[in-house]
């Protein structure tokens, strides 16, 4: 078929054609922008799950709710190049020097402007003052500890007071939050707990993968009582089907019911890769209807297009212990797997490779889902290593 009318985007974070199964946590997140912008507190959804689920589909999604709900939006990616103080520091000086331009809130937005200035002073983040678009000294006494669980807090106060008195609400969104340190992800906590004492109208809307969990009971006690933690994952059967039916039959085409059960089985229903299989299968196709066979031609392009891509992007960061190490991970079968048991199989001591285990968790390659289990935190990756390495 007509390779311009695909109607599937296999990407990170691309929006599929049909936001299938999502709609729940869309309207969670819609009444927890909606409660903050009137100043009440809310237990807002940071989206927990493996990759390619489309937790960044989601939070691209809620970042255009809020912009239509009026929120000022400071949407970042945190990763393990920059600190979080980094990454939040431009899309906080916009969101300030807008809000001081509100005549209700220009004492306070000023104010937030030297708060922010003595955060980046003391926090060592180097932004001068012609990129803060004023000059202006620091407020002494305030977020000026060098302390980000002090100091990050106290500048958020200031950021939502002047939120509140320009009537304009903020919404803060960080994918990859398990990135963030122990100490950053508890400032983040602290503040949020500090902003809803307030009822102040900002609020945090994160995704992570599921280590993401542990990162958030370790940091503060009372993270439980700030924010839901739905975990995302493969689709149900039915808005899986729907995810591949719906965008061909609005291009007039058709998918035979083999064909569907073939890319559901091949995917496992994982948003991602029933984009890529659909994807694939479209452009092999002839007429108007994706048959099985178009789906089986398909197939080897569709590993192809991921080896190449989805998969390689992760396992080239890797280095030669940790691909043996994950090697062996897959060796012992999908799902999750026993630490000592692929120790056994590496022929050493549990121990011995912590080391690996831990910086492959800190880089998001594997995950613990309990004490002593070990698995992918992307799917299907298990087949990749196979093929990636086939002798372990």
């Amino acid at each position: 078929m007509d390779p311009v009318r695909n109607p599937y985007a296999p990407g990170a974070g691309t929006p599929p054609p049909e936001l299938a199964g999502r709609s729940a946590l869309i309207d969670e997140a819609t009444v927890a922008l909606r409660r903050t912008q009137v100043g009440r507190p809310t237990q807002s959804p940071i989206l927990v799950g493996l990759r390619g689920v489309g937790k960044t589909v989601l939070l691209v999604k809620i970042n255009e709710l809020a912009d239509k709900e009026g929120f000022h939006t400071i949407s970042v990616e945190a990763h393990e190049g920059k600190t979080l103080p980094e990454l939040l520091a431009p899309g906080l000086r916009k969101v300030l020097i807008s809000l001081s331009s509100v005549e209700a809130a220009k004492e306070y937005g000023r104010r937030g402007m030297r708060v922010f200035r003595s955060f980046l002073d003391a926090i060592k983040v180097k932004i001068n003052d012609v990129e803060l678009g004023l000059t202006i000294s620091p407020e002494v006494g305030t977020a000026d500890s060098g302390d980000i669980e002090s100091d990050l807090p106290d500048l958020m106060l200031a950021i939502g007071q002047a939120a509140k008195a320009a009537k304009r609400p903020v919404a803060l969104l960080i994918d990859e939050l398990q990135y963030l340190s122990e100490g950053e992800f508890s400032a983040l906590i602290m503040s949020i707990h500090k902003l809803n004492q307030s009822s102040l109208p900002v609020i945090l809307i994160g995704a992570g993968l599921p280590q993401i969990l542990g990162l958030a009971g370790t940091s503060k006690s009372y993270a439980e009582r700030l924010f839901k933690f739905p975990e995302i994952g493969a689709l149900d059967e039915t808005d899986a089907i729907n995810a591949i039916v719906n965008p061909a039959r609005e291009e007039g085409a058709s998918f035979e019911r083999a064909a569907v059960n073939q890319i559901l089985t091949l995917t496992q229903r994982y948003p991602y890769f029933l984009q890529q299989w659909a994807h694939e299968a479209w452009n092999v196709a002839e007429g108007n209807q994706i048959r099985a066979k178009d789906v089986l031609a398909a197939h080897n392009n569709a590993i192809a297009v991921l080896d190449e891509g989805f998969f390689k992007v992760r396992f080239d960061r890797c280095t030669p212990s940790e691909r043996k190490y994950m090697r062996a991970l897959a060796g012992l079968g999908s799902g999750i797997q026993r630490s000592g048991d692929i120790a056994q199989l590496l022929k050493v001591k549990t121990a011995s490779v912590a080391p690996t285990r831990s910086s492959l968790i800190k880089k998001g390659m594997i995950y613990s889902p309990s004490h002593g289990d070990t698995a992918f935190t992307v799917p299907l990756f298990d087949q990749y290593m196979k093929r990636a390495i086939p002798q372990p």
